[in-house]
Order: structure tokens, then sequence, then C-alpha cells
């Protein structure tokens, strides 16, 4: 009974395909004998290689999350690079205005031209522009002088601003705002 019932199913699935072929080939004609019956199930696409586009939003959407949480750790050790080279910047002024006061200035200390201009400091440092830092060099002859850098961008290019004198304690203020001779001292080594 089972058998004659799968057979009769077998036969009126048949019997549809038939007469839908039929009826598609009258009415589609013009593109010729259709067999649906022998067609894949699949699209009429072709297949070509490539990402899908769920593909790609998928891998841009994970860029994106790795981007939220690399992003802000990138921006503080620049901050932070920078920091340091304002500092390392602000020593090599202090050993360069020295150098000129010893030897070239007869006591007296130079202008950022005149450090240059005998080649103790580089063009770059020169500038007064160096790593996201604005530099300013006051000379008061034999008297002293006063080297202040402070971040161009708080925040960004840098947090603290540094500050030394003739004395060569390097001092500093929290904010990126200039420091004074009243501000607390750099600690040197591996507490700065």
């Amino acid at each position: 009974m089972q058998v004659l019932k799968l057979k009769l199913l077998k036969s009126e699935i048949r019997t549809d395909t038939i007469e839908r072929n039929e009826l598609l080939n009258s009415h589609w004609s013009f593109l010729g004998p259709l067999d649906f019956a022998n067609m894949p199930s699949r699209s009429f696409r072709k297949e070509t290689p490539g990402f899908s586009l769920i593909e790609l939003m998928i891998v841009v959407t994970i860029i994106g999350i790795i981007a939220i949480f690399t992003v802000p750790d990138f921006m503080k050790w620049r901050s932070l690079a920078n920091e340091k080279s304002a500092i390392s910047s602000l020593q090599i002024l202090l050993t360069a205005e020295n150098i000129y006061a010893s030897n070239s200035g007869d006591g007296s200390f130079g202008t950022l031209q005149d450090l240059m201009k005998i080649g103790v400091i580089d063009a770059a440092l020169g500038s007064g522009t160096k790593d996201g830092y604005n530099l300013l060099l006051i000379t008061d002859g034999k008297a002293g002088f006063t080297v202040t850098l402070v971040p161009i961008a708080i925040g960004t290019s840098g947090q603290r601003g540094f500050y030394s004198d003739e004395t060569g304690v390097i001092r500093y203020s929290s904010d990126g705002s200039p420091p004074t001779k009243k501000s607390p001292p750099l600690k040197t080594g591996s507490e700065e």
C-alpha cells in the first residue's frame, strides 16, 4: 500500500513538473525550450570568486572594534614618547648652554641661533619646535637663561610642560601650562 502511494506521489510530482514546463515554454517561447526539471536548484547566477557584502561588512566591523581599543593607547604612547623627547631636548640644551658659555660666549649664554652656529644643537632643535613641543629659550647674557617646553596640543602631543634654567634643575607642570621656577622638580630615572 505504501509503495503504491509513493509511486502515485512520484507520478504527481512528475506530472506537475511537465505541466509547469509546458506552461512556461508556451509563455516564454522566445527564450527557447526550458527544462526546469533538470536545472540546478541554486540560482541562475554564475558563481564568481570574491567576497560577499556580508563578509566584507563583518571584516570592517572587526577592524573598527580593534581600532576602538588600540587608537587611544597609541595616542597615549605617542604623547609619552613626545614628553621623553622634550626632556631629552631640555637636557641637550642645558649641556649646549654650558658648552657655549665656557667656550664661545665668554661666560654669557647663547640664543638658539648661537648654539646652532657653533654646532652644539641641530636645526630641528634650533627651530623652536620639536616632537610636538614648542621651545622657548630666553638668555640674559651672563646672568642666566631659561628654557620652557610646552606641548603644541595638550593631551595629544604631550600632557606636561617642562622648564629649566642655568641651575640645571628640570621642573614640570602636569597640566601642560608653562612651568616656572616654583614648579615641582622632575624626578630622575624610573620615577619620572
